[in-house]
């Protein structure tokens, strides 16, 4: 019995270790082969390059120390230059045109006053019998011009007694006629010089007033051009707080003469802005000093009162040499008006006719200077920056009747 279990046991063993090979050899199959470790190869010894066995064995240069080694030259091009840009140049000042004769070159912007004035005049007393109805043509021309009742009374009776005397009347002795009595009617002997000229107290001082709307400021600019022109030196004064603008407008008149512009802030007080202008042209040594008012309603008196106290304090510093009063020649009697109101709060010394390209009213200047008993001494005569002319009777005269 004995004998039997062993040889059961021994069997048992044996049939494991078989079952064991054949497992074992089934998985070595399944498993793939072990991969091979990278070959890491040194980098070749660096060597000097040559071509196939013929190449020359490399030659040592001779070698130069930093001082010894030339540098190549170099060009510096103008831009490398240290200077201002071209954006950072300051732009060159305008020349304004002498004012010399200035009202002749620009007597062809009359045009529409000598139309309707110089024009309807010789044309009425060329006619053959100069009867009563010709006489009231003849007054009605010069009324429809803005000359005034009491100068067209006055200049038609003066007419009728040379044109008696006259007895003949060839076109040339008509113009002679009529430029003569116009001359006179004018004002051929006031002083129309725009008082400008520095004295011993300081710099002459200019005070621009008027009401809104009569280009004052414009005026105040043009004027800084017709005194530079003529060889003054210049400051500006931006007392005009009111409007907005008007002192960057200012401004950029008196940049392109080289002019400089006090200002203020926007709704300050125009008197002490005056002031300072004042100050700045004593301290400059400059020869005129133009100050911009605030274009005031005559119906406005607490303005009115206002325009008055600037002047007062301009006058600290010494004397008012101008005060030009600017009108729109386009009001006509209207601007008489104007001109009373501001002639009982300031000393009006001269007045600025604007605008008198554009009007068939050419007479308004005999008529504001009855009114004021102030000439007019300049006239402007178009939208250019050099379209403000010193007035000249004589020429403005010719340019109404014509050649």
């Amino acid at each position: 019995m004995e004998y039997v279990i062993l040889a059961v046991v021994i069997a048992v063993v044996a049939v494991g270790a078989i079952a064991g090979l054949v497992v074992s050899g089934r998985r070595r199959q399944q498993l793939p082969p072990k991969s091979q470790a990278p070959v890491i190869t040194a980098p070749p010894t660096p060597r000097e390059p040559a071509v196939g066995e013929e190449a020359a064995p490399p030659t040592e240069e001779p070698r130069r120390t930093v001082e010894e080694v030339e540098l190549p030259e170099v060009e510096v091009e103008a831009e490398a230059v240290p200077g201002p840009s071209v954006a950072e140049e300051v732009p060159a000042l305008d020349v304004p045109e002498p004012t010399a004769g200035r009202l002749v070159r620009l007597r062809s912007r009359l045009s529409r006053s000598q139309n309707s004035l110089g024009k309807g005049l010789l044309s009425l007393l060329s006619r053959e019998h100069l009867d009563e109805d010709t006489w009231e043509e003849i007054e009605e021309t010069l009324l429809i011009a803005d000359v005034g009742v009491a100068p067209t009374q006055e200049l038609v009776e003066r007419l009728r007694t040379r044109v008696k005397v006259l007895g003949t009347r060839t076109p040339d002795e008509l113009r002679g006629l009529l430029r003569e009595e116009l001359v006179e009617l004018i004002g051929k002997d006031a002083d129309r010089t725009v008082h400008s000229t520095r004295h011993e107290e300081g710099p002459a001082v200019v005070l621009v007033v008027g009401v809104n709307g009569v280009g004052k400021t414009t005026t105040t600019g043009k004027l800084a051009r017709v005194l530079v022109a003529d060889g003054r030196t210049v400051v500006l004064g931006a007392a005009d707080t009111f409007r907005a603008a008007a002192a960057d407008q200012l401004q950029t008149w008196g940049e392109r003469v080289g002019a400089r512009t006090v200002r203020g802030p926007e709704g300050g007080d125009p008197a002490s802005i005056a002031f300072d202008a004042v100050k700045e042209g004593i301290a400059e040594g400059v020869d005129t000093v133009l100050v911009d008012t605030a274009g005031r309603l005559h119906t406005k008196t607490g303005l009115m009162d206002e325009l008055g106290k600037v002047k007062r304090v301009i006058e600290k510093h010494g004397p008012v040499d101008e005060v030009l009063l600017v009108l729109d020649a386009t009001t006509g009697q209207n601007g008489l008006v104007q001109a009373r109101v501001f002639a009982e709060v300031v000393d009006i010394t001269g007045i600025v006719l604007t605008k008198l390209d554009g009007t068939a009213k050419g007479g308004i200047v005999v008529a504001v200077q009855r009114e004021l008993g102030v000439p007019v001494k300049l006239i402007g005569l178009g939208e250019g920056a050099d379209d403000l002319a010193p007035f000249e009777p004589g020429a403005f005269v010719d340019a109404l009747i014509g050649d």
